[in-house]
C-alpha cells in the first residue's frame, strides 16, 4: 500500500458548548472540547482507575451549524475525521495544537432526548400511542395453479 490514512473514530462526551465563528461568504466554523475515558483496575490496589483524555473537536459550515442547534455540555457524540496540529506564536513563543476536523457526526443523545425519556416515565406525562400491527393470514385455500 503506497498510500498513508489519516482518519479518527471518537466517541465521547461534550466538555462545552459548541463555540461558533462565522465568516464572509457565509461559511462558518464551531469548535467543542468532547472527552473520552478509559478504565482499568489497578493490580496493586484492586482499585477501579478511570483516565480521561480530551480532544478539541472543529466541525465546519452545516455540520457546525447543526452541532450548534442540537449539541449541548454532556451529550454523547459518535465523530469521525482526521488528525490536524497547527501552530502559532504568542508572546515570541511558539504554541501547537491538536484537532479532531471532523467531517461525519452521529449524535447518540442529547440532553433533550434525556430529559424526554425521564419526564416520559413520571406519572404526570402521557406516554406515547404504541400501534401494534398484526399481520394478516388468509387461511382460505386458492384455486391459483401455482
Amino acid at each position: 500500500m503506497s498510500g498513508t490514512i489519516n482518519k479518527v473514530i471518537l466517541i465521547g462526551h461534550l466538555g462545552d458548548e459548541v463555540k461558533m465563528n462565522y465568516f464572509e461568504g457565509g461559511n462558518s466554523l464551531g469548535r467543542f472540547p468532547i472527552a473520552t475515558n478509559e478504565s482499568y483496575t489497578n493490580k496493586q490496589s484492586g482499585e477501579r482507575v478511570t483516565t480521561t483524555e480530551w480532544h478539541n473537536i472543529v466541525v465546519r459550515n452545516k455540520l457546525a451549524e447543526i452541532c450548534e442547534k442540537y449539541l449541548s455540555k454532556g451529550d454523547k457524540v459518535y465523530c469521525e475525521g482526521r488528525i490536524k496540529t497547527r501552530q502559532w506564536e504568542q508572546d515570541g513563543q511558539k504554541r501547537y495544537t491538536t484537532e479532531i476536523h471532523v467531517n461525519n457526526m452521529t449524535f447518540l443523545s442529547t440532553k433533550n432526548e434525556t430529559s424526554n425519556t425521564n419526564s416520559q416515565n413520571t406519572p404526570s406525562q402521557p406516554k406515547p400511542n404504541k400501534i401494534a400491527v398484526k399481520p394478516i393470514v388468509n387461511d382460505e385455500d386458492d384455486d391459483l395453479p401455482f
